[in-house]
């Protein structure tokens, strides 16, 4: 029997919860960015007014005012997040305690065991986007369907607040017309890889050789064309399993090539302040950097 996987993602995060408590806010193109007194500073979060101004997260407050000169900027709060992030997740919890986050702002479930309790996949996720609406003030996009990684792209294929099956019937209509840099894990280096052999989309990829991309990419390779047609089996991970933290790491991919060193240090900046409350939560210090 399929396994019936959600991936929940809070729309534009930071921006939605500096929208909710300041409600000034949500009639404004807006965004969340880093030292907004200075030019090059980077933008971390916008709402859906500035999107359609064309702003963009990771591109640099010079570029995104430029865009929409009337954007109106404001400077992260991330104990903030993190207190809201555990409400959402809280809400997740009633209905199931297969919950593993992956990020601050998105989390999968698993709600196989949780249907005779609850209903199906999309009558839960449509609960939960009802009760995180209306009990925390914020949205999220749900995906539904057998897998981790199909859950993640039905999560991304409609915002904001909207809930999307990915199913046996329909996965191949959906998924496989995306472009490959949207598959998880498929980052700008293994993205130019397969674009080099002619893959662009998902589909592509999920019809390709599986022994050549293997040959290419390695391990990586294998699973990635696993995930492509459907064969992704990693669980959801129980809220109560202990994680052992390793590392912690951020990333953030730039619109435009970084040229000074007060881009650099906007974009290392923002970084760093992610992964120190990060670390803060859990209670480790780093030992190298």
């Amino acid at each position: 029997m399929d396994r019936t996987i959600l991936h929940c993602d809070c729309n534009a995060f930071y921006a939605s919860v500096e929208c909710m408590l300041r409600p000034e806010l949500k009639d404004v193109p807006m965004a969340v960015a880093g030292d907004i007194t200075k030019r090059h500073g980077i933008i971390l979060a916008k709402n859906e007014i500035a999107k359609a101004y064309g702003v963009k997260t990771a591109e640099t407050i010079g570029s995104a005012r430029r865009k929409c000169p009337d954007i109106v900027l404001v400077l992260p709060h991330h104990e903030l997040y993190a207190e809201y992030s555990k409400k959402v997740n809280d809400i997740y919890k009633r209905y199931t305690d297969l919950v593993e986050p992956f990020g601050i702002d998105e989390s999968w479930l698993d709600v196989t065991a949780s249907k005779n309790l609850f209903g199906d996949g999309v009558h839960i996720a449509e609960e939960i986007r009802r009760a995180v609406r209306e009990e925390i003030g914020i949205t999220v996009s749900v995906g539904v369907s057998f897998n981790k990684v199909f859950a993640k792209l039905g999560s991304d294929y409609k915002k904001p607040d909207a809930t999307t099956v990915i199913n046996r019937d329909n996965y191949k209509d959906i998924v496989y017309p995306l472009p490959v840099g949207d598959l998880l894990f498929v980052g700008k280096r293994t993205r130019e890889m397969l674009g080099s052999m002619g893959i662009k989309t998902i589909g592509e990829l999920a019809a390709a050789n599986r022994e050549i991309i293997g040959a290419m990419l390695g391990k990586m390779g294998y699973m990635l064309c696993d995930y492509a047609n459907g064969l992704d089996t990693d669980p959801v991970k129980s809220v109560e399993d202990e994680r052992e933290i390793k590392s912690v790491g951020n990333g953030m991919t730039f619109k435009t090539d970084i040229i000074t060193e007060d881009e650099l240090r906007c974009g290392i900046t923002a970084l760093a302040d992610s992964i120190c409350s990060r670390m803060r939560r859990a209670c480790v210090k780093c030992r190298g950097i």
